[in-house]
């Protein structure tokens, strides 16, 4: 899967930023529309724009997720995003493609590729599978043309080279080339779209409701709506001290974004201070407080063999907990602090029972789990415990290695604990997953 780079946001002293609008101030952001059903409808050779296409796991449930449906469908009224059980039934001809995760992930580094002919590796920016953004302003002079010119070029590549069309936002900002991209490329002919300060107050001050933009949660909507405001104009000319003070940072962030500023940049990578690992899985069917049990103990090998992958150690653990729709149970977040830092399965499966036995209702029905390593350190060395049997801890270690060896050579379902054949165990399936989606 993709791991996200996180941008390091750098705060100006002071808020009134004088902006330099020259040719290195480019950004661009390259999105490829309806991918995963564009991708299903060129490897059956038919056109994405006249084929009623949705991907989605017919094995499953009505109620899967639909992943994406193509730009025919999306004509039609058909959101991107909905359960199959939504999709129209009258649409003649109606394809269901089953996920393809491993050749996705394959094609889109296939056109990340494609872009580094054109950027540096240090002016992109891979936000996710299907989008990336690309700092475009320092390649103008060597290519003697313009931004939309430059990126007319790299959608073309994309396009000679793969079949997949990518719609361009740009702007001198991140935030004006997502919002550029969002609300005006992707309906464009050419699907490309310029937006520069002078556009701020025509182009992004209209735009209601607030969730429209990038970076605002239909929650944070809500909490914005409660304050009078509701279009983007609204924040932008409300007091920037009364946001801080409601709302902290995030705050001042919009209120910049608000007024079209945004001081992120592509180059300045964020290493988190504080690593963690995590693992997460929506269950296909109510499970009752003992058959999750058995998925939790799944969850905390798998994430070990991450965890010794990367040479690591946890210090600390959570758990989190969604009950059924039907359940009257809130769900919860717990974390538990460990004495020494650990990679064994055992040790780390023990505290997170722990959890699980002392804050989940004895009746409820479980539908979601994710658990978390935390507080994470090199493996270097061991830390001695009077309370550890150093020989099991030895013996274990060992094991584990092996099995570890045995999976990465052969596979993950090449060894299995026996509990795996229980009905209940999803680990083979999840194995031949990737993101919850078949490989």
């Amino acid at each position: 899967m993709y791991c996200k780079i996180i941008i390091k946001k750098l705060k100006a002293k002071n808020s009134k930023i004088k902006y330099n609008y020259t040719m290195e101030n480019w950004v661009a952001v390259i999105d490829l529309k309806a991918y995963y059903a564009t991708f299903e409808c060129l490897e059956r050779g038919l056109d994405p724009f006249t084929t009623p296409l949705a991907v989605t796991d017919t094995t499953r449930k009505e109620s899967t997720i639909v992943l994406s449906v193509s730009p025919y469908l999306k004509s039609l009224g058909v959101p991107s995003r909905c359960r199959r059980r939504d999709l129209p039934n009258n649409i003649k001809g109606m394809i269901y493609a089953v996920p393809q995760m491993e050749k996705y992930v394959k094609k889109s580094a296939e056109v990340v590729s494609i872009m580094l002919d054109f950027v540096g590796r240090d002016d992109i920016h891979v936000y996710s599978i299907d989008e990336s953004f690309l700092n475009i302003g320092p390649y103008l002079k060597l290519n003697k043309c313009g931004p939309v010119e430059f990126c007319k070029k790299i959608l073309a590549t994309i396009k000679e080279k793969t079949g997949l069309i990518g719609t361009c936002g740009i702007g001198p900002n991140m935030f004006l080339a997502k919002v550029a991209d969002d609300k005006e490329a992707k309906y464009n002919k050419d699907y490309i779209a310029l937006w520069t300060y002078k556009d701020v107050e025509n182009k992004l001050w209209p735009i209601k409701p607030l969730d429209e933009i990038w970076g605002i949660s239909h929650g944070f909507k809500k909490r914005l709506n409660a304050l009078g405001l509701y279009c983007v104009g609204d924040v932008a000319k409300y007091n920037k001290e009364l946001l801080i003070k409601e709302f902290g940072i995030l705050g001042e962030d919009i209120y910049e974004h608000c007024n079209g500023r945004d001081d992120a940049s592509i180059r300045e990578k964020y290493i988190p201070v504080n690593k963690n690992l995590s693992l997460g899985q929506v269950l296909m069917r109510d499970y009752s407080k003992d058959e999750a049990e058995l998925i939790i103990k799944e969850m905390v090998d798998e994430l070990c063999f991450r965890l010794r992958q990367t040479k690591l150690k946890a210090r600390g653990v959570s758990l989190f907990i969604r009950y059924s729709f039907s359940s009257k149970d809130e769900p919860f977040a717990h974390q538990l602090r460990l004495t020494n830092p650990t990679d064994l399965n055992s040790e780390l499966q023990e505290a997170l029972l722990y959890i699980y036995k002392n804050y989940v209702s004895p009746n409820g029905l479980i539908r979601q789990i994710g658990i978390s390593y935390g507080s994470l350190v090199e493996a270097k060395t061991m830390q001695v415990s009077l309370f550890k049997n150093l020989e099991s801890c030895d013996k274990e270690e060992s094991m584990y290695k092996a099995i570890d060896e045995i999976q990465k050579k052969y596979g993950k379902n090449s060894i299995l604990k026996g509990t795996s054949l229980l009905k209940e165990s999803t680990i083979k399936e999840r194995h031949n997953q990737i993101g919850g989606h078949r490989k």
